[in-house]
C-alpha cells in the first residue's frame, strides 16, 4: 500500500523549476530549431514566398531533390558496440587545408535575396565554425567582400564559365589575388533548369511587385524593411538584369563549355580546382587522369536536369572507380548530420551544404547559419559515437547499408535477342 501525505512545499520546488523566459525572440526561435527542418519551417514563416520557393525548390517535378533527399533516409547503419567513443574527432584535411568538420557551405546564387546579411553571415559562420565557405559566380557579395567577412578562413570560389569568357577569366584572377584556395568549376549548368516555381511566382531580379507579392509580404514586414534599408544588390558576373532566374542563367551561361575551356581556367588558377556537376563513373576516371584536384559528385541540388541521378547513389561506384588517392566530394539532400557521415563511410572525403545553409540564414541572419552548423555538428558527432567511431578515419563501407527504391528495370528477352 502506498503511504500517501500532504505535499511539502520546499519538495515541490525542488522537482519544479521555471525556466526563465527568453526575451530575444531570435533567440528563442532558433534555440527551438533541433532540426534542419526545424530551421526550414521558421525560414518559410519569415519569407516572401517568390524568395523562399527559389531556395526550396527545384527543376521541373522536383524528382531529382526528393530522390536525393529519399537517398539519405534509405540508409541502414550497422553500429558497433563496445568500442568506446566518449570523444570524436571531427576534423578533416581536404584539398590541402583543414576544416574542423566534414562539410563546407556551397555555393549558392542571389543569397542576399534570401536575407540581406547574405555571404557575409555564411563566410562568418564559416571563419568560426572553422570550415570552408564557396562563393559562387552568381554571389551577391564580392570576392572582395567575403574575403573581408572571412579573412584568416579557408575560401573557395565557384565558377560559371560565361558567354563572355573575359568575365570568367576576371573573376578568376580576382579570386586568385584575394587568396581564396580552391576554385569549383562548375559543367552542369550548359543552360538553366526549367525552375518552375519561380515561373509560377513570377521570381525576378530584381524582385517585380504584384498583387500577390503585397499581399503575401504583409505578413513579413521585417523581411521587407531589411531589403530596402540595406545597400542594393550587385552581382559581380551580371552586367544587366532582370528577368527570371532561369532567363539571366540562359543569357549569360554557354552551352558550348568544354575541357577546352577547363585547360584555360587552369592555366589561370594557381590553386586547387575541383570540378562540380559530375554525374557519372565514366566522367569521374577521365578527370582524374585529366589532372584535377577532385570532383564533386552533385546534379546541383536538383536545379538543373531532373531525374538526374543520385549523387549519394553514385559515390561507391565513384570511389570505386577513381581509387583511394583522388578526392570526391558529393552534395545534393544534405539535411541531417547522418546524412555527412553516411557519405563519409562511403568513400566521400567531404560534403557541402546548401538549403540546409540558407534555411538558417532565412531563419536569423548570421545567427541562424551558425544555428544550422551547430544542429549538424551535434548530429555528426552523436551519429559517430552511436556507431562506435572516434574518428572520420574509422568510418568504412560495412557501416552503412543503401538501400534500394529505384532499381533499373532488367533489359527483356526480346530486347537483348534483337542486339
Amino acid at each position: 500500500m502506498v503511504q500517501r501525505q500532504l505535499p511539502n512545499p520546499a519538495e515541490l520546488l525542488e522537482l519544479m523549476k521555471f525556466k526563465k523566459p527568453q526575451l530575444d525572440g531570435k533567440k528563442r526561435r532558433l534555440d527551438a530549431a533541433l532540426t534542419i527542418a526545424d530551421l526550414r519551417t521558421i525560414a518559410k514563416r519569415r519569407t516572401p514566398k517568390a524568395a523562399f520557393d527559389y531556395t526550396d525548390g527545384a527543376a521541373e517535378g522536383e524528382l531529382s531533390l526528393r530522390r536525393a533527399r529519399q537517398a539519405f533516409q534509405d540508409v541502414e547503419f550497422h553500429p558497433g558496440i563496445l568500442r568506446p567513443a566518449p570523444r570524436v574527432d571531427t576534423s578533416v584535411e581536404i584539398l590541402g587545408g583543414p576544416s574542423a568538420l566534414p562539410f563546407g557551405i556551397a555555393p549558392t546564387g542571389f543569397t542576399r535575396l534570401m536575407q540581406t546579411e547574405g555571404e557575409v553571415a555564411g563566410a562568418g559562420a564559416a571563419a568560426a565554425a572553422g570550415i570552408p565557405f564557396t562563393l559562387s559566380t552568381l554571389g551577391t557579395t564580392s570576392i572582395e567582400g567575403v574575403k573581408a567577412a572571412n579573412p584568416h578562413g579557408r575560401n573557395w570560389f565557384q565558377l560559371y564559365v560565361m558567354r563572355d569568357r573575359e568575365i570568367s577569366y576576371e573573376l578568376t584572377r580576382r579570386a586568385a589575388a584575394a587568396g581564396f584556395d580552391t576554385l569549383q568549376f562548375t559543367v552542369d549548368t550548359p543552360v538553366a533548369g526549367a525552375r518552375l516555381r519561380d515561373k509560377r511566382n513570377g521570381f525576378s531580379i530584381p524582385p517585380q511587385l504584384t498583387l500577390g507579392t503585397i499581399i503575401n509580404a504583409i505578413p513579413r514586414p521585417w523581411w521587407w524593411y531589411d531589403f530596402l534599408t540595406t545597400p542594393k544588390l550587385e552581382f559581380a558576373s551580371l552586367s544587366t538584369t532582370g528577368g527570371t532566374v532561369g532567363e539571366l542563367l540562359d543569357a549569360a551561361m554557354d552551352p558550348t563549355i568544354s575541357y577546352d575551356d577547363l585547360a584555360v581556367i587552369r592555366d589561370l588558377w594557381p590553386g586547387k580546382i575541383v570540378i562540380k556537376g559530375v554525374q557519372n563513373v565514366e566522367d569521374s576516371v577521365r578527370l582524374r587522369d585529366a589532372g584535377v584536384d577532385g570532383i564533386v559528385l552533385s546534379n546541383h541540388g536538383g536545379r538543373q536536369l531532373d531525374r538526374a541521378p543520385i549523387p549519394f547513389h553514385l559515390l561507391p561506384g565513384v570511389r570505386r572507380a577513381v581509387g583511394d588517392d583522388f578526392t570526391v566530394m558529393v552534395d545534393t539532400g544534405i539535411m541531417n548530420g547522418a546524412d555527412i557521415v553516411a557519405s563519409v563511410a562511403l568513400g566521400a572525403d567531404f560534403t557541402l551544404i546548401g538549403r540546409a545553409y540558407l534555411y538558417g540564414l532565412m531563419a536569423g541572419g548570421r545567427a541562424g547559419v551558425d544555428r544550422t552548423i551547430a544542429i549538424l555538428r551535434t548530429e555528426i558527432e552523436r551519429t559517430m559515437r552511436l556507431l562506435g567511431v572516434a574518428s572520420l578515419a574509422e568510418l568504412e563501407p560495412s557501416q552503412v547499408t543503401q538501400l534500394t527504391r529505384l532499381v533499373p528495370v532488367a533489359k527483356s528477352a526480346s530486347e537483348a535477342v534483337a542486339r
